[in-house]
């Protein structure tokens, strides 16, 4: 039987109309909808179905992507009981996802767990013009050292996101993003492109959403995990609460090495399904690790072609 690696994009993977063919389609996606925008008081058909400015708020972006994540992820399990992952991995607010889907937290939790979070990452960012700059074809060294060298100077930029070689995202104030625009360009990369993004995450920034975040995970999180889940962080597996909590608060602050994690699991998986709206992990995967496949599950069509393939 094939290892399986199930894997959960983060934040900005969402749009108007997720999981819509399996809330028309399943009664258990209905029911999913109802009890996690009951826990927080949000019409979740409304807040992905409909155009509004909510969606792309961070307190209501990571419960939606969430909700549509799990919802994929257990149709999955409901129609392929006996397929196991050998690992959990996510993006970012994905590894949240991935601590759900391994057993570890129950959905409903997870929805107001991440709620809370992005509420936090918000009031973090409340008092200060925070951004995030994608910079393309440019390798991290040369990154790193820019964003390093501005330090000295007193500006507030960090290296959060390694998605793949060429592409590496920085937070901090917008203000010292934008000046460094030209020093980016300078050194070579083809594109320095602010992101629409209100919140600087994981750097120093959001330091404050820690405890509060630490907090509210010791009273959600078990030690029940079905397989264990790939830090963001140190780019290894971990498989108990204490560690969760520990990992999922220091990642608030620490860069999001997803290149790193996937070079490191690609040996030890022969498959990795995506779930969730779109195909991020899967477009970042072919240029990381071509040799390990990758599926996506975001509708009916997608979920029973990934059945037919891995449940046969």
């Amino acid at each position: 039987m094939s290892r399986i690696a199930m894997i959960f994009a983060g934040q900005g993977s969402q749009a108007v109309g997720m999981g819509k063919d399996f809330y028309e389609n399943s009664k258990l996606a209905r029911e999913m909808f109802e009890k996690a925008g009951d826990r927080i008081g949000v019409d979740f058909k409304a807040l992905i179905f409909e155009e509004n400015e909510k969606l792309g708020q961070t307190a209501f972006t990571q419960p939606a992507i969430l909700l549509v994540q799990m919802i994929a992820y257990k149709l999955f399990k409901e129609s392929c009981p006996d397929v196991k992952a050998e690992l959990f991995l996510g993006h970012s607010l994905g590894e949240f996802s991935a601590l759900c889907a391994s057993g570890a937290i129950d959905y409903v939790d997870s929805v107001e767990l991440v709620h809370k979070r992005g509420t936090f990452m918000q009031e973090a960012c409340d008092t200060i013009e925070a951004g995030m700059m994608a910079i393309v074809g440019l390798d991290d060294t040369s990154v790193e050292n820019i964003c390093s060298e501005a330090q000295k100077e007193g500006k507030k930029v960090w290296p959060v996101n390694y998605n793949q070689d060429g592409q590496l995202v920085v937070a901090g104030m917008k203000s010292d993003l934008i000046s460094l625009e030209q020093t980016f360009k300078d050194a070579g990369a083809k594109r320095a492109l602010l992101l629409n993004m209100s919140v600087a995450s994981h750097c120093d920034i959001l330091a404050p959403a820690q405890a509060p975040l630490a907090e509210l995970m010791k009273s959600m999180v078990t030690d029940n995990f079905e397989a264990p889940v790939v830090s963001n962080v140190t780019t290894k597996p971990y498989s108990t609460k204490s560690k969760a909590v520990e990992l999922l608060t220091e990642q608030l602050v620490k860069p999001v090495k997803y290149k790193q994690s996937i070079l490191a699991i690609a040996p030890e998986v022969d498959i990795a399904i995506e779930f969730g709206n779109g195909v991020v992990l899967k477009g970042l995967n072919r240029r990381i690790a071509k040799d390990l496949k990758t599926l996506n599950i975001s509708d009916i069509a997608s979920l029973e072609k990934v059945q037919a393939e891995i449940c046969s």
